[in-house]
């Protein structure tokens, strides 16, 4: 009798606690299972009767890493619920700082979190020996990504410049010219990076399973910032209408809920917006994402760090582009309170690093939260992740423990899942 039993429990390298199990015997799977044990997080229930005003403050605290987004689906949130509209300069700064974020966390992930993954090492340490230009070029990333957000947010965390409205300060004309030319001087760095992961790329699992997939959509370009919810199966929805998309559901095994819409599981993400948007991508993006084969529809879920890549020099070369029609213009400081406190209901979305973000308030009439939801991107990959899973396993029984562990781990690191922010459900039993 031939058993084979992989329990990962607390997957390192992904944010928050995920535990992996797969039981085979005899040739046929037993049981494989994406489980979710991370504490819940109740952040709906914590901004119930707080003030508009603070609203997107207390959110970015949902995530460290997504905290920019989370602050901008906040912030539309509220300006759809009382009626407010913002101006064309602090559109284009928004979407700055999503480029920011993107290129933050795109970068985090790809070098520290599944490059030790391509080159069969355990951490990013044995790396500065084996290949310490790439760390290199990984950190020059990084480290620009930060400075973008710093200017345009503030800081680099949670950030504070962003208001319902517009700006409490806008970058110097001066700030805005030096980034534009340090993201000019960081393209050839993206290309050293993505050659990198090219030379690597048969590193990723030949894995094909055709799923869903959802994001932002909109004719004026590659969406990141407004646009209609799109699906590859269903065209497109308005994003008030985003609870017939989710459908969320819970299991058993999973402090997160579930999502579903037109079959059993769909995916967002890099590779989510890449397969609905591609052809609207920024010329070296485009080029890079021929370079690497990813012609839509992509259905092998490993590629989505691969699409990541793609979207970093989508961002550097949009940010580029976003600045010269900024500084063209020339930026003005705005009134940002010339509107009424209302009651009423918003929606927002934007696509952060890992995909589509909803954030859906309802407020009274002194401008006070009485009912909030936010469905996560992650929350909503954890299906497909399953189902990834379930279609992967019987590829692995003839595999190793070792073998079957690490292509598991990389199957969900490549979803660069941020836990701890999906978790919003609490089981509740009462004793009697």
């Amino acid at each position: 009798m031939r058993t084979k039993s992989v329990h990962v429990e607390h997957l390192t390298r992904v944010e928050g606690h995920g535990n992996i199990l797969f039981n085979a015997r005899d040739g046929r799977i037993e049981k494989v299972q994406w489980q979710v044990s991370e504490a819940p997080r109740l952040f709906e229930s914590f901004v119930r009767g707080r003030h508009y005003s603070e609203m997107s403050h207390l959110v970015s605290r949902i995530c460290g890493i997504c905290s920019i987004g989370h602050v901008l689906s906040s912030l539309k949130a509220t300006e759809v619920a009382m009626n407010i509209d913002v101006s064309e300069q602090t559109v284009m700064l928004r979407r700055m700082a999503l480029h920011g974020e993107n290129m933050q966390s795109h970068i985090l992930h790809i070098g520290y979190l599944v490059a030790p993954d391509l080159f069969r090492v355990g951490s990013v340490f044995p790396l500065l020996e084996s290949h310490p230009d790439a760390v290199r070029a990984i950190v020059k990333l990084h480290r620009l990504a930060n400075e973008m957000s710093d200017l345009v947010c503030g800081r680099t965390t949670h950030p504070i410049t962003l208001t319902v409205g517009g700006f409490t300060m806008v970058p110097k004309e001066k700030n805005l010219s030096e980034l534009r030319q340090n993201l000019i001087n960081i393209l050839p760095v993206c290309d050293a990076v993505a050659t990198t992961i090219l030379d690597a790329i048969h590193m990723l699992p030949d894995f094909k399973r055709e799923t869903e997939y959802i994001g932002l959509v909109s004719d004026e370009g590659y969406a990141l910032y407004d646009g209609m919810i799109g699906s590859t199966d269903t065209g497109r929805h308005p994003v008030a209408e985003y609870e017939s998309v989710v459908n969320e559901v819970v299991v058993p095994q999973s402090t997160a809920k579930y999502c579903n819409h037109a079959r059993e599981s769909y995916m967002v993400g890099a590779l989510a917006r890449l397969n609905l948007n591609g052809g609207k991508l920024m010329p070296r993006a485009k080029q890079w994402a021929q370079r690497f084969g990813l012609t839509p529809i992509i259905i092998n879920s490993f590629m989505n760090t691969v699409a990541q890549m793609v979207e970093y020099f989508h961002s550097v070369e949009e940010s580029i582009s976003l600045i010269d029609t900024l500084l063209e213009k020339g930026l003005v400081r705005e009134d940002t309170t010339q509107f009424k406190v209302m009651a009423g209901r918003g929606v927002g979305a934007v696509e952060v690093p890992r995909g589509i973000l909803f954030h859906d308030y309802t407020y009274d009439r002194e401008g006070k939260c009485v009912k909030a939801n936010c469905v996560i991107p992650t929350n909503q990959n954890h299906n497909n992740i399953q189902h990834d899973m379930e279609a992967i396993a019987p590829q692995l029984l003839g595999k190793s423990e070792r073998e079957i562990e690490l292509t598991l781990e990389m199957l969900v690191r490549a979803y660069d899942p941020c836990i701890s922010c999906s978790t919003h459900y609490l089981r509740v039993g009462f004793m009697k």
